[in-house]
């Protein structure tokens, strides 16, 4: 008998849909005998239903494609929120399936009993309970369009029982998925006006993120064409940072001086295909223009000038013949100069002297840029593994970082890793992982064993939850709660049965790293880094100038003064 849930299998496969990542269920083993039976889609079982949600969104954004994901009813299926929020955020067309309980069972308070279709709604475009054959193949594929057509999360709820109902004679059509790449600029009108203010300004600065991806070239020469440097936003970061003369650095919490510098000195701040969140970021009495694809971004972030819609290449090609006035390049070269010295300075603190312990966290991720391939995947955890990501890996072209850029999310570089390795099987995949991140989902270690995944797990292993201590110390709190009593977590690696490595003196680490990056098969290196290390923000506010103050008085009267002196060791003199 042809049952619901092979109707549901096969609408994933006319989709193009190769694996499915979840943990199975008494109310998913319908699905899991027609995944089974019909043999074109793999079945990858992690071992916590968070990770099978970064790890098909790590696929999707990846790929550029549909990925899927599944729970089993109640709180298999309530696992999957923290990762489906991400991926909604991140905007990667995303399906989950979430089993639910008997149907005939609703509102009786049954055993597993939850809402999905209420519990998942704010993180999804898209969710619907299938409760009759009928409903099969127009949910699932009007499902799949939604995440295709917004970018991010559908849910489908599948009852167990209604799972294994007699497919209806509804023949499934071959082409469910519908990918459209329209061609959107602004008007000739709204042109016009964008070229007014960029023909008059004086001082242009771009801001740039993820939007950008496909126009390098053309943003190469429009900031010829108007003398402008070009601060980039962390998602943009992989598409723009490389064969770019234009760069002036990142901004916001973990950028450069020389970011927020370009575009606190601009009059003119144009933005394209960026979302950026930080208000206290933005210049206050600059023109501000903004170029979206979603139009409800306009405005959002700062108080804009203009705003209009549009593709960021396709608005750049209608826009450059409208430029006519030459520009001063002074604005330009004062950014530029700006970020070389940053540049440079941030590269004397990627250093290690042999027996110099412990190791400096900047010279970990210089070792680990240098040392990757060219088309290497990176993922990094929250916290200070992004800061040091953000400015210690060099991107090419080839090269693509991941992370939780936008939901913020402890425990996702592994995760995401496992996406990337399943879709991408011959590509080199580095996790840049916390300890405090690789233990909340350090489960899934095995799940690398078990696929024989080649991910290498870089740990940043400082005792702490680094960054949170650096967001205390800067409001003027005393550390509570953040230490981490790790484990040897290449032990726990080997243990596992993967390879392990630990280095706690730098004169080991490129060693140890070449070994771990050659070596087939996945590989944990855990490396003690110090847990002193600052990384501060591009501009110092005069609270956080206070707080750091107040922070140190606290800590000399509470018996806590080696505390300082060993942050003077690390930082001052380092």
């Amino acid at each position: 008998m042809r049952t619901l849930a092979d109707a549901v299998v096969e609408v994933l496969v006319n989709a193009g849909v190769r694996r499915i990542y979840g943990i199975v269920g008494d109310s998913l083993n319908n699905m899991i005998d027609a995944v089974r039976r019909n043999g074109e889609i793999e079945w990858i079982h992690v071992r916590h239903e968070e990770v099978a949600a970064f790890a098909a969104g790590a696929e999707a954004q990846l790929e550029g494609t549909l990925a899927v994901c599944a729970g089993s009813s109640g709180p298999g299926n309530l696992h999957l929120i923290n990762g489906l929020y991400d991926c909604n955020r991140s905007r990667v067309p995303v399906l989950a399936i979430a089993a639910h309980i008997p149907s005939d069972e609703f509102g009786s308070e049954y055993f597993q009993a939850t809402h999905p279709e209420q519990v998942f709604a704010e993180c999804s475009h898209y969710c619907e309970v299938i409760t009759t054959p009928r409903q099969i193949p127009s949910v699932v594929t009007m499902a799949i369009q939604q995440a295709v057509a917004n970018r991010g999360v559908s849910v489908i709820v599948l009852p167990g029982d209604v799972a294994a109902l007699a497919a209806e004679k509804n023949t499934v059509p071959k082409h469910v998925m519908h990918v459209t790449q329209p061609v959107v600029h602004p008007s000739e009108e709204e042109l016009g006006k964008l070229a007014a203010y960029l023909n008059t300004g004086k001082r242009i600065t771009l801001l740039c993120g993820a939007g950008c991806r496909l126009a390098h070239a053309e943003l190469m020469e429009l900031c010829d064409r108007l003398k402008s440097p070009m601060v980039v936003a962390l998602r943009g970061k992989e598409f723009l940072e490389y064969d770019n003369p234009y760069y002036a650095g990142l901004t916001g919490l973990i950028g450069y001086a020389s970011g927020y510098q370009a575009m606190m000195d601009c009059d003119v701040l144009l933005m394209l295909g960026t979302d950026f969140p930080y208000r206290q970021f933005y210049p206050q009495h600059a023109t501000v223009l903004q170029v979206d694809l979603d139009p409800s971004h306009l405005g959002r972030r700062t108080n804009l000038t203009c705003g209009v819609c549009g593709d960021v290449r396709a608005t750049i090609r209608q826009l450059l013949p409208l430029l006519t006035e030459e520009h001063d390049p002074s604005h330009l070269e004062k950014a530029a100069g700006h970020y070389a010295k940053v540049r440079q300075g941030l590269d004397e603190l990627a250093v290690g002297k042999p027996g110099k312990k412990p190791i400096h966290p900047q010279f970990v991720t210089k070792l680990v840029s240098d040392l990757a391939a060219q088309d290497a995947v990176f993922t990094c955890d929250v916290g200070t593994p992004t800061v040091w990501a953000a400015r210690y890996l060099q991107m090419n072209g080839q090269r693509r970082l991941l992370g939780s850029f936008n939901h913020g999310t402890m425990a996702n570089a592994l995760p995401q890793a496992i996406g990337v390795q399943a879709a991408q099987p011959g590509r080199q995949v580095i996790s840049l992982s916390g300890d405090g991140g690789l233990a909340m989902l350090m489960g899934d270690l095995l799940t690398l064993k078990q696929y024989q995944l080649p991910v290498k797990v870089i740990v940043f292993n400082n005792g702490a939850l680094g960054f949170v201590e650096l967001e205390m110390k800067a409001a003027g709190f005393l550390e509570s709660g953040t230490e981490l009593v790790n484990p040897n977590f290449a032990e726990v690696a080997q243990a596992m049965g993967l390879g392990g490595i630990r280095v706690e003196d730098p004169a080991e680490l490129e060693g140890a790293l070449t070994r771990a990056l050659t070596e087939e098969g996945p590989v944990l290196v855990d490396v003690v880094v110090n847990r002193q290390e600052l990384s501060m923000p591009p501009n110092i506010t005069l609270k956080q100038a206070q707080g750091f103050g107040l922070w140190m008085m606290k800590a000399v009267l509470n018996g806590r003064g080696d505390e300082l002196i060993e942050l003077a060791k690390t930082n001052l003199l380092h």
